[in-house]
């Protein structure tokens, strides 16, 4: 089954190790909301801004989720410390939509995918399907790997933060965009390549459609 996506905005971000300028303070007003976010969470509503998304439904990934979090946390259980409340709150995989869903109050359906390289597809694939009953959703995935000593296992990305969204809908016209095409030259996490690819191969010169196989 095959299932052509129309790509009605996109944005892409993306840093060595952290993003400098998430315009994170004047998106999230409220100062003890913005401190309880995520990397990935001020990732997520730097790209739904961009994209001028506030209210729909979403589907989101990570390989590596809230990675930060979580090596916190171990790293509380190794010290033998109490683990923060809001790291425990923080490590779960849909954390970053979930703070946009809240600051944008945002009532649809969320649905979270991680399926290590193959994540972006996959947030194509079930993007696809999703929005063949004519909603126009919201397709997000990032990747935050900064912390302690990330070095030391990291052999192959060059861009620890990264963060790709895209506005579709649905179309019946023809494929605009090879998505078999993608390359990974930059070394960016290859579970965004899909997304990225895609990005990058958008043109304000024509109708940018991609094919989903399914």
């Amino acid at each position: 089954m095959k299932i052509n996506l129309e790509i009605v905005e996109s944005a892409f971000i993306f840093a060595p190790e952290e993003i400098a300028d998430l315009n994170t303070k004047a998106l999230v007003p409220k100062m003890l909301f913005r401190r309880r976010l995520t990397r990935a969470a001020k990732i997520a509503i730097y790209l739904a801004d961009r994209v001028n998304f506030e209210r729909g439904r979403i589907v989101y990934g990570s390989s590596f989720g809230e990675l930060l979090s979580t090596a916190n946390i171990l790293d509380s259980i190794e010290k033998k410390e109490p683990i923060s409340p809001t790291a425990f709150q923080n490590s779960v995989y849909n954390t970053a939509v979930s703070y946009l869903s809240i600051l944008t109050s945002n009532h649809e359906e969320i649905m979270t995918i991680s399926s290590g390289d193959n994540t972006s597809l996959d947030i194509l694939k079930v993007g696809a399907v999703k929005a063949m009953d004519g909603d126009t959703l919201l397709l997000i995935a990032t990747e935050t790997l900064h912390i302690d000593r990330i070095e030391e296992v990291n052999h192959c990305i060059d861009y620890l933060e990264c963060g790709v969204a895209l506005k579709v809908k649905v179309s019946k016209e023809a494929a605009t965009i090879n998505l078999a095409a993608h390359t990974n030259d930059e070394n960016f996490p290859r579970s965004l390549l899909h997304m990225i690819h895609i990005t990058k191969a958008c043109s304000d010169n024509q109708p940018n459609i991609v094919e989903i196989v399914l």
